[in-house]
């Protein structure tokens, strides 16, 4: 087992004195087992080459998607403090930079202001949103800067049979790097590949962090999160180690999987304060195809009923009230444990507001405004006793309201048409996402002019 991995440092040392312009390695680093063995090996190898020969940028890359779990975000956003200071120290190239999904793309402005349906297996839109864009951006910066760049992936044969035939598709034989299947001028290396999860535990378990970490808690972490009697394979062992398994976490919102095992595991493992969290999951699953809580239409206009009359729509602005409700309660008690933790932010809020005045403005067929409704600030007031003042939104866009009212003279048409455009733009630019306005706007010109 030392000489495979001792091999495997030499061969990252060899790939990375190779002369190709030096282009920039990129490690996605999500801090489990893998991702922590790859960087373990990447930071060793680099250590061992003369000062005057790191030359070659390193990064390392995290995605937040602001709904992970927040035992996993807690632990990760303190490795990377110390991955970034240690790697100073050090004096070597590696580089933390942490990535998260732009206002427009988060989870609660899609799910609780849009009205998107939590996803599932036919309509999984968060993971482009959410994850793949965010790092795709990054890497297209560092593409753009230093004309290629080569991505190190923690993947593993062994993991399973999926991953194995993904890798065996992508793998040219007898080369290190293969071309990515999605971003052009980018490599993928997989340093890693043929390693067996013992092997990757005997790294974490017997080899010293060498940016400082204490890999035991990475190793309680996921004993904690076991759902199943895998026993952890580790060197050293006795009979007080625990079954760590081959849990897998991701996002808490996660509504793909019917069952979210490892957090589930860590509420019975004596984490009672993630309850909550496992409770409003398991709602929104629950409540996610009921007929009561989506629109007959979905947001592009496009008629979303069964045959049976079933609605399949986004979510109804009720809804969406009530599940906001239950995200800031939910906040609230996970905040008795840990005050600092944010399950929604206020960006979030204020975005959730201005989407929930556009879509009450479309669907009005009179001149009724959100009043006729509670809104994001009320709610939040109500459940945390305290002012989250969106006042000035709301009497700005009441009385721009007042005035397209006058303007128009009677004409609900008319009023309908121009109020709808305002706030599609009010929405592009609170979003800062200016591109696909004109498009939009077009779209809905169209569909007045149709109704004429």
């Amino acid at each position: 087992m030392n000489y495979r991995i001792k091999y495997i440092i030499s061969e990252l040392e060899d790939q990375y004195l190779i002369e190709d312009n030096l282009r920039p390695w990129i490690i996605g680093f999500s801090g489990g087992k893998d991702s922590t063995a790859l960087l373990q090996l990447v930071w060793l190898a680099v250590k061992q080459i003369p000062h005057k020969q790191r030359q070659r940028e390193v990064y390392v890359v995290c995605n937040d998607t602001l709904v992970e779990n927040p035992v996993i975000q807690q632990y990760v956003d303190e490795v990377l403090k110390k991955i970034e200071q240690s790697a100073v120290e050090q004096e070597l190239p590696i580089k933390v930079q942490k990535t998260i999904p732009r206002l427009e793309d988060s989870f609660w402005v899609n799910v609780v202001g849009r009205g998107y349906p939590v996803p599932n297996n036919t309509f999984r839109w968060c993971t482009e949103r959410m994850k793949i864009k965010p790092t795709s951006r990054f890497i297209t910066e560092q593409v753009a800067e230093s004309g290629e760049a080569i991505i190190l992936v923690g993947t593993r044969r062994s993991e399973s049979q999926t991953r194995a035939n993904s890798i065996k598709k992508h793998e040219i034989r007898g080369k290190r790097l293969t071309k990515h299947p999605l971003n052009p001028n980018t490599f993928t290396y997989s340093p890693i590949k043929e390693l067996m999860l013992e092997e990757v535990w005997y790294i974490i378990n017997t080899m010293t962090s060498p940016w400082g970490a204490d890999n035991s808690i990475l190793f309680n972490i996921y004993a904690n999160a076991s759902a199943d009697d895998y026993e952890c394979p580790v060197v050293v062992t006795d009979d007080k180690h625990r079954s760590c398994g081959q849990s897998r976490f991701g996002c808490w919102t996660c509504t793909v999987v019917k069952e979210d095992k490892s957090l589930t595991a860590q509420v019975n493992n004596g984490q009672e304060w993630l309850k909550p969290l496992l409770d409003l999951r398991q709602s929104m699953f629950n409540e996610r195809n009921v007929s009561e809580n989506r629109e007959t239409t979905r947001r592009n206009g496009q008629w979303a009923v069964t045959e049976d009359g079933h609605n399949q729509g986004n979510y109804t602005i009720e809804y969406r009230i009530k599940l906001l409700k239950q995200i800031l309660k939910t906040q609230r008690e996970i905040q008795k444990y840990n005050p600092k933790i944010e399950l929604i932010n206020n960006s979030e809020l204020i975005a959730i507001q201005v989407i929930w005045r556009r879509d009450l403005a479309i669907a009005s067929k009179n001149y009724r405004t959100i009043t006729d409704y509670e809104t994001v600030s009320e709610i939040y007031n109500k459940i945390y006793h305290k002012e989250l003042d969106m006042k000035n939104l709301d009497e700005k866009i009441q009385k721009e309201i007042d005035l397209l009212k006058s303007v128009c003279n009677g004409e609900s048409k008319d009023f309908a048409l121009i109020q709808e455009l305002l706030e599609l733009q009010r929405q592009k630019a609170l979003l800062n996402r200016k591109r696909g306005l004109k498009d939009e706007m077009e779209l809905v010109i169209e569909k007045y002019l149709k109704k004429q």
